[in-house]
């Protein structure tokens, strides 16, 4: 009996998420469609999704940010985001930590979400990770967001690891991008997302949700040859946090 009302506490609770993920979105429909119709107008698009989506939904889930930032981002400033990948909150989390408006780098398969997919199509940079022409399309659709004076996030992963693994492989993505553009990268550890909104169903639950922002790496004065030591070396200072 425990279990079957812990499965419909679990449920109700995924249920409620979706509710919050949809309803700004419906409310705020024609300002945001308003919004993406053209470029220009992506920082106030971005100033309405961290504000009037990402944030409702975090503290309306019960999930209260607590963060800890070990260096802080210049207004104006465009950066590499990096952080490892758990759970639906980190979009949510990641918009809520960044000031600076950023693009995401995603999956493709991302469009098929219901009315998240819509806006998701029309601003984030998509990628289908099997395929050479998809990939090299992201550099150049990146160098546009970036002299437009944007920020990038990439979760360096590539998805959403196995149940066992703490911290997967790095794909190099993120950081030829870094170095290609000049641009600091921003490592981020979140260390409780998958604990409280997870991809397996009947699982999660309202509480703190912790978050570091590790001093930047700065990509000034690194080569292409460079890339796979600076990977590397991220990847490192995310998963000491997750292990401590």
């Amino acid at each position: 009996m425990n279990g079957v009302i812990r499965n419909a506490g679990h449920l109700l609770y995924r249920v409620w998420f979706y509710i919050l993920v949809t309803v700004p979105i419906l409310l705020f429909f024609p300002f945001l469609l308003l919004l993406t119709i053209s470029e220009k107008t992506y920082p106030q698009f971005f100033w309405l999704a961290r504000n009037l989506w990402a944030r409702p939904i975090l503290y309306g889930m019960g999930c209260v940010p607590v963060v800890v930032r070990e260096q802080r981002m210049e207004k104006g400033k465009s950066y590499m985001l990096v952080a490892n990948h758990t759970s639906m909150l980190d979009i949510m989390l990641m918009l809520h930590l960044s000031k600076n408006p950023f693009v995401f780098v995603g999956k493709k398969e991302l469009v098929k979400i219901p009315i998240f997919g819509f806006f998701y199509k029309r601003v984030c940079i998509m990628v289908d990770r099997d395929s050479v022409r998809s990939r090299t399309g992201v550099y150049r659709r990146a160098q546009r967001r970036l002299d437009q004076g944007l920020s990038i996030c990439i979760f360096p992963e590539g998805g959403v690891p196995e149940e066992d693994v703490i911290l997967d492989k790095f794909k190099d993505g993120a950081f030829k991008m870094a170095i290609a553009h000049k641009i600091p990268v921003v490592p981020m550890t979140f260390l409780d997302n998958k604990k409280r909104f997870s991809f397996t169903f009947f699982s999660g639950g309202p509480g703190r949700i912790r978050a570091i922002v590790h001093p930047f790496f700065e990509t000034g004065i690194l080569s292409a040859s460079d890339t796979s030591t600076l990977r590397e070396e991220v990847r490192q200072v995310i998963l000491k946090d997750m292990n401590s």
